[in-house]
C-alpha cells in the first residue's frame, strides 16, 4: 500500500522503490510516528473530522500498534515505503476503513519533520546525560589529584607547571559548552510543523497550540513553506555533535601521548586497553585512538548534511530524505564512545613521579621575570634578563637553579640571594591564585563551582 498511488498507471520500478524507500532509516522513529498519529487524531477530532467512534477506534488502533513496535512484535511488509505507510497500513489491518481518515489534512512532509523533532527532543536528554557522566568522571579525577603537578604546554613544548587537577577540568568546562550547546538547541527543535502540510497550510480548523502542547512541542511553527523544509535544528544538532566530538579528541590525543613510553604520566587499565597481533609487549590505547578517529566522521556527516541543505529551493524535496541518517549515525557514535572514555578516565593509573620529573627550572622563566617586576624591573626588560639566564644555564650545561648567585648577577644586579626561591614549581603554580588560574586554591574553587557548593 502506498500513500500516492491514484494517478500513476504503473508501479514504481523495483530499483526506483528501493531508491526511494526510506524505511530502513526511518523506521527508527516508530514510536515517534504513532505518537504524532495520536495526537493528530485528537486534532482533526477536535475539528469535527472524525466523529467520537472513528476517532475512538484510530486511538485504540494506534495504541496497539505502540505496543507492538514497543515489545519487538511489529511486522513490516515488502510494501511498506516508509514508516508512515507502514503505520498506517497496520492501522488499517486492525480497524478497518476508518484508518484511511487518519491522514487527513496531513502530509508526510509535515508529518516527518514532526517525527524527527520528537526523536531527536527524546535523544538530547540522553546525550546530555552521557555528558555528565563524561564530565563526573573528569572531576573525580581533578578531585584524586590534590598537589599533583604536571607540566603544562603550548605548541607540545614545556611551558610552565599546573596541577593535574586544573588539566582535568580544562576538558571539563571544554564538554560544559557542549552541553549548554545542546541544551539551547532543545527551544529550536520544539516547534511544532504539524499542521503544515505538503507546504501550504491545513484547510480545516485545527488548535495547533494545543496539538504542541500535547505532544510536548514549545511552539508551533509560523510559515508552513518554512517548517517543512527546516532542517536547521539537524544541522545544528551535528555541529554541535561534532563540535563535542573535537573536545573528546581532543582529550584522546592527550591521553594517547601521556600513556607513551616517553611520556609515560598515564597507565591505562587492561579493562580499556589492547594488546598487538605480533608483539607481545604492546599495551595500546585503542578506545582513544577510536574516538579521535571518529571525530572526523562526524565532521564529515555534518558537511554531507549542509551540502544536501544549500542547493535546495523552497518548501520539500526528497533530497530532506538524507537528514536522519547522520544524524542518527553521529547519536550512536556519541553514545558509544561517552559511557567507555568515562570508564576509561575513572581507572587510569596516575604517574605522579613521572610527570614530577618532567619539570625543569627552565618553566619557571616566566617566574624569573616577575621576580625582578618585583623588584621594579619592567617586564619588557625582566623578560630580556630571565631569557639571558636560560642562555647562560644552557651554555654551562647546568639548571637554571645551579647558577651561581654571581652569574646571575653578573646578568643583572638586582638578581640577589632569594633569587632561587623562583624555582619552587608548586610555589609558581599557588601565585596563579586568580579565577581559573592553576592554583590550588583556584583548582577547589573551580570544583566547588562545579558542584555547586
Amino acid at each position: 500500500m502506498t500513500l500516492w498511488g491514484g494517478r500513476f498507471t504503473q508501479s514504481l520500478d523495483s530499483l526506483a522503490w528501493a531508491l526511494n524507500s526510506s524505511l530502513p532509516v526511518d523506521q527508527r522513529m516508530a514510536i515517534q510516528d504513532v505518537e504524532g498519529s495520536i495526537a493528530w487524531a485528537a486534532a482533526i477530532h477536535n475539528a469535527g473530522i472524525l466523529t467520537d467512534e472513528e476517532h475512538a477506534s484510530i486511538s485504540l488502533g494506534l495504541g496497539t500498534v505502540r505496543k507492538e513496535f514497543a515489545s519487538g512484535e511489529f511486522s513490516f511488509v515488502p510494501s511498506d515505503e516508509d514508516i508512515h505507510t507502514a503505520v498506517e497500513r497496520r492501522l488499517s489491518e486492525l480497524i478497518g476503513a476508518a484508518a484511511g481518515k487518519l491522514h487527513t489534512g496531513r502530509s508526510r512532509n509535515d508529518q516527518v519533520a514532526t517525527d524527527f523533532r520528537l526523536w531527536m527532543l527524546q535523544a538530547i536528554p540522553e546525550l546530555t546525560s552521557a555528558f555528565n557522566n563524561l564530565q563526573s568522571a573528569l572531576v573525580e579525577q581533578a578531585e584524586l589529584a590534590g598537589e599533583t603537578i604536571m607540566p603544562g604546554y603550548t605548541h607540545l613544548q614545556r611551558a610552565q607547571p599546573i596541577l593535574l587537577g586544573h588539566w582535568w577540568l580544562s576538558h571539563y568546562w571544554a564538554l560544559k559548552r557542549d552541553v549548554e550547546r545542546l541544551q539551547d538547541l532543545t527551544k529550536r527543535v520544539s516547534v511544532l510543523p504539524l499542521g503544515s502540510g505538503a507546504l501550504a497550510g491545513a484547510p480545516f480548523a485545527l488548535d495547533r497550540d494545543a496539538l504542541a502542547k500535547s505532544l510536548g512541542f514549545a511552539e508551533v511553527s509560523q510559515n508552513s513553506l518554512d517548517a517543512v523544509s527546516d532542517r536547521d535544528f539537524a544541522a545544528e544538532y551535528l555541529f554541535v555533535c561534532s563540535m563535542a566530538a573535537i573536545h573528546l579528541s581532543k582529550l584522546a590525543e592527550q591521553v594517547v601521548l601521556y600513556t607513551t613510553a616517553e611520556f609515560g604520566f598515564f597507565e591505562l587499565s587492561d579493562a580499556f586497553s589492547t594488546g598487538s597481533s605480533l608483539m607481545p609487549q604492546k599495551k595500546n590505547p585503542d578506545v582513544f585512538e577510536l574516538t579521535r578517529g571518529k571525530a572526523g566522521t562526524l565532521i564529515g556527516l555534518l558537511t554531507g548534511l549542509m551540502s544536501t541543505l544549500k542547493g535546495l529551493p523552497s518548501t520539500y524535496d526528497k533530497d530532506l530524505q538524507e537528514d536522519k541518517a547522520p544524524v542518527f549515525q553521529t547519536t550512536d557514535t556519541l553514545l558509544s564512545i561517552l559511557p567507555v572514555m568515562a570508564e576509561a578516565l575513572r581507572t587510569i593509573t596516575v604517574k605522579p613521579e613521572r610527570m614530577r620529573s618532567a619539570i625543569d627550572s627552565t618553566m619557571m622563566a616566566t617566574d624569573l621575570a616577575d621576580y625582578l617586576v618585583e623588584k621594579g624591573v619592567p617586564f619588557r626588560e625582566a623578560h630580556s634578563l630571565a631569557g639571558k639566564v636560560v642562555r647562560a644555564a644552557g651554555e654551562g650545561k647546568v639548571r637554571m637553579e645551579e647558577l651561581p648567585l654571581e652569574a646571575y648577577q653578573a646578568i643583572s644586579p638586582v638578581f640577589e640571594a632569594d633569587v632561587y626561591q623562583a624555582f619552587d614549581p608548586l610555589e609558581s603554580i599557588n601565585k596563579r591564585n586568580t579565577v581559573g588560574g592553576t592554583s590550588l586554591q583556584s583548582v577547589k574553587n573551580q570544583i566547588k563551582k562545579i558542584k555547586g557548593e
